[in-house]
Formats: structure tokens, sequence, C-alpha cells
């Protein structure tokens, strides 16, 4: 099978312990694409925060794409063109704001283009994701207000132990109308309904004319096991999560390891 289209997540799988894209993996990649291979990144993170791994790997020069939002928005990056885009149903927004104050320990939250709105009281997990997706972190005290735009999505986070209360609850209440789903423990996705990697791909590939025979799909967290199973070749960092181990084809070494470089001299060089 000759694989064209090689599909990476972000945080522990493309980047490093230290949020770095590795030289030796980056010019693995860019060659690739100048071999005519299609790449995509494929992250949880908001628009702004795929956009400068985007820039390094020279993907608006070799027609690359990007996966924002775990899937609810695909961005052509030779083009700025947004190919799909798929918001929370509005009327939800305050519900769930006012069921998660009511569990102690938790926040929600929601991005605008340059900002993580935090919506009861940020946490450390907060800082985390802020950092990785180069955006403040601002508090509001009405957080439906805040939301005065379309919104791809909303995570609660906190302490484990705390977001594993609130899944089903709120799986039950919405789950004809959202998808919702852990990325990390400590985050807990709250999407439209049938957005994740796996779909908003499929739609992808149809765009290519292409089909998931041709598709290399490397993660390491929960959130990249749809897009894995989805894969003609399913990869799974050896840092991976065990759920995203078992849903693999293949494990790779890990992201301390260029575990991406490795999937490249296997599998598409």
């Amino acid at each position: 099978m000759a694989y064209e289209v090689l599909v990476l997540d972000l945080d522990g799988t493309l980047t490093n312990s230290e949020k770095v894209i590795t030289e030796v993996t980056r010019r693995a990649v860019i060659d690739i694409q100048r071999a005519g291979k299609t790449v995509v990144l494929a992250s949880g993170r908001p628009v702004n925060g795929v956009v400068n791994p985007a820039r390094e790997l020279k993907l608006e020069e070799y027609g690359g794409y990007t996966l924002s939002f775990n899937g609810g928005r695909i961005t052509e990056c030779s083009t700025g063109a947004v190919i799909y885009n798929r918001t929370l149903p509005p009327d939800v927004i305050a519900p769930i704001w006012e069921y998660v104050k009511t569990v102690p320990g938790l926040d929600l939250i929601s991005y605008s283009d340059t900002q993580i709105i935090s919506g009861i009281h940020t946490n450390r997990y907060n800082d985390v994701e802020a950092k990785n997706s180069i955006m403040e972190i601002v508090s509001v005290d009405d957080f439906p207000a805040a939301l005065n735009f379309p919104v791809n999505k909303m995570i609660v986070s906190g302490d484990p132990d705390r977001v594993s209360t609130v899944i089903e609850p709120l799986r039950e209440q919405y789950r004809d109308r959202l998808n919702i789903y852990l990325s990390e423990p400590f985050f807990l996705e709250i999407m439209p309904q049938n957005v994740d990697k796996a779909y908003a791909l499929d739609i992808l590939l149809k765009h290519l004319g292409m089909t998931a025979e041709n598709m290399i799909c490397c993660g390491d967290g929960y959130n990249d096991v749809s897009m894995i199973r989805f894969a003609g070749l399913g990869v799974a960092m050896a840092n991976a999560q065990e759920p995203v181990r078992e849903a693999a084809d293949f494990i790779t070494y890990s992201n301390d390891e260029d575990g991406v470089l490795h999937v490249i001299d296997l599998y598409m060089r």
C-alpha cells in the first residue's frame, strides 16, 4: 500500500517532552512533502496553537492541512481556506456552565481566536493548555455572555478524579447533541455531535480524492484513538496511553526518541 497522507498529533507525538519538533524529524517531514506526500497536523489545540508548527514544517508551501479543535475545523494551509467548521449549539453553553459550577475544583474553558476563556476558576491544567496554544487565559464572570461568537469546543478541566464525576451525567444529558470524551485524564472535551479526528479526516480525504487506506495516523492520547482506528496504518507512540496502544496497528518509538521519524523511514521513504 502506498501511503500518501501522514497525519500527526502534536503534543506527545510530533513534539518531544520539551514541546519541540527535533530538527531531524522536521527535515524528514519536509522531505516527504517535497516528494509529494501530504502532511496534516491533527490537534486538540485551537487554531492559534497549530499555526507555528505548521509554519515550521512548511505546510503552507507544500499544501498541507491542519485539523484544530480535535477535528472541529479543517484549514488548508496554502490558502487559509476553512474547508470544514463545526460549532456547538449555543443553547448548551449556559446549562453546562451551571452544572460544572456545582462540582468544586473544576473549570470550564473555551477559546476565542486569541485567548483561552476561563468560566469558573482557572487551574494548573489550563496553564499547560495556554503554554501549548500560545494563548493567554482570561477569566470571566459570565461565561455564556463572553462566548458571543461561534464556539468550536469547550473543555472541563481539573483533577482527574473530579473530571471523572461529570462524564456520564453530561453524556446522558447530551448524548444526541454533543460528542463528549477525554483527551487527557484532566481534560473532558465537549464537541459538536459527530466531531472527532476520524470524522474530520474522512471529510478531508474525500476532498483530496483519497481513502483511509492511503493514510497513516500517529498519536498518543485518548482523542487520537478514532483516527488511529480509521487509518490504513494506525500508529501509537511508545509513550501513548494504553487504550491508544491497543487500538494501533503499529507502535513506534516514543516522542522523545523521534518516533515520527521512525514511521517516516519505515513507511514513507
